[in-house]
């Protein structure tokens, strides 16, 4: 039997395929590639603006007040200035600012006539004269009394009368509360007339007293004048407190009632013009927890030159307002106490507006940005009113619409934004 050989197996140098090593490098390239794209992609996503954090306010409907802002002072409205009658040798007042003093009651001070005057016929002549006067006035004051209660009475019916209407839904608020004002004014006008009597009266007393001190055929001996608080208040200021020699119409006491307090508002003369009596004030930051309410009285027809911190020469003008808050709520306020004031100029019941730092002036046009799908969009805009806080917006936005507030010079348009969390 003949023996075959085995086949002879191939060698690795016979299976070797050229094309297999480029196959090999070419995968090798595309992972390359792929991966100097994906590095390029992240370069290109870490490079790319990111949106800007902005503020966002809304456009919407709301009532809209401007106000002047202010500083302001309180003040007593009636205040008296108790001066010597007669020439004479004053005596120590015992009263220090802030004593409770009493009409007709209370001795302010106590006066001891020169003989002069006791027996000066020139000086009993004037004492007549200004008897009569006093009482002529007294007679005047009387009927602004009755004129003032008169006009109270009507007023209240009237604001009475509006409340039941309003009440039903007859009659608007606006009407209510110009009736209510009314009702309010002359309530302080009757309050100024009841003070205009007693001070009319005080002086009639001290008119006579003079001319019973002047008569010559009295006895003088030891003869003292003394003289009361021609009101119910407080004392405010003592302006002779040593004993001393007076002459006749040197002050001696102030007094007044600290419960009937107005304020003095200093504001631009052109701020004045827009000022309508009956305005509504609100006070702050006099150191009580709640902001008390005012009503503007007048605004003086006649401006003053003041010269601002800055060294700037303004025309200004004094507004008084009447407090309303009752007394028993600002015990502790008196006269000359300083105050935050904010006068309401204007008032809007329901406006379009936004906030006022979304607005910018650019070539004499108002513009703000509002976010339209993640972008800044920069939009023209009408304006009204304004309080700085708050914008009335005429033309150009729609309600619920959202606004840039203080865009910086980052934000343009059509710059990426996003809402701040």
């Amino acid at each position: 039997m003949t023996d075959q050989a085995d086949p002879v197996k191939p060698t690795t140098a016979d299976n070797y395929d050229p094309a297999a090593g480029d196959a090999h490098q070419k995968r090798r390239r595309g992972w390359r590639y792929l991966a100097a794209a994906a590095l390029l992609a992240l370069i290109v996503v870490g490079l790319w603006p990111k949106p800007i954090p902005v503020e966002l306010a809304t456009v919407e409907r709301a009532p809209l007040i401007v106000t002047v802002d202010e500083e302001g002072v309180t003040q007593v409205r009636h205040r008296y200035v108790v001066s010597s009658p007669v020439s004479g040798n004053l005596r120590r007042i015992v009263h220090k600012p802030g004593a409770t003093v009493v009409a007709g009651e209370t001795i302010l001070a106590v006066l001891q006539p020169a003989e002069g005057d006791i027996l000066d016929m020139r000086s009993r002549a004037q004492a007549k004269a200004r008897e009569q006067a006093a009482q002529s006035q007294v007679a005047q004051a009387g009927a602004q009394r009755a004129r003032a209660a008169a006009a109270l009475e009507l007023a209240t019916t009237e604001a009475a009368r509006q409340r039941v209407l309003a009440a039903d839904r007859l009659v608007s608020q606006q009407e209510l509360d110009v009736a209510e004002n009314r009702e309010r004014t002359a309530g302080q006008e009757n309050r100024a007339a009841e003070f205009a009597l007693q001070v009319a009266n005080f002086e009639l007393e001290q008119a006579r007293a003079v001319l019973m001190r002047t008569d010559p055929s009295a006895n003088h001996d030891d003869a003292v004048m003394t003289i009361t608080s021609p009101i119910s208040g407080k004392v405010l200021r003592v302006f002779q407190e040593s004993a001393r020699i007076v002459t006749g119409g040197m002050p001696l006491i102030e007094v007044g009632n600290t419960e009937n307090l107005e304020v003095r508002i200093e504001v631009l003369s052109r701020d004045g013009v827009a000022i309508a009596p009956g305005a509504t004030v609100w006070l702050e930051q006099w150191g009580g927890a709640e902001n008390l309410e005012a009503r503007v009285r007048l605004v003086e027809p006649a401006a003053f030159t003041k010269i601002s911190a800055l060294g700037v020469e303004e025309q200004r003008v004094n507004v008084l307002a009447d407090l309303i808050t009752p007394p028993e709520d600002r015990l502790s306020l008196g006269d000359g106490y300083r105050v935050e004031a904010r006068i309401e100029r204007s008032r809007l019941e329901n406006t379009l507006q936004t906030s006022a730092g979304a607005l910018f002036q650019q070539d004499d046009q108002w513009w703000c940005f509002v976010l339209k799908s993640g972008r800044a969009e920069m939009r023209p805009i009408e304006i009204g009113l304004s309080n700085g806080v708050q914008t009335q917006i005429v033309k150009g936005l729609d309600v619920s619409e959202q606004v840039i507030l203080y865009p910086g010079d980052r934000i343009e348009a059509d710059t990426r934004v996003r809402p701040l969390r």
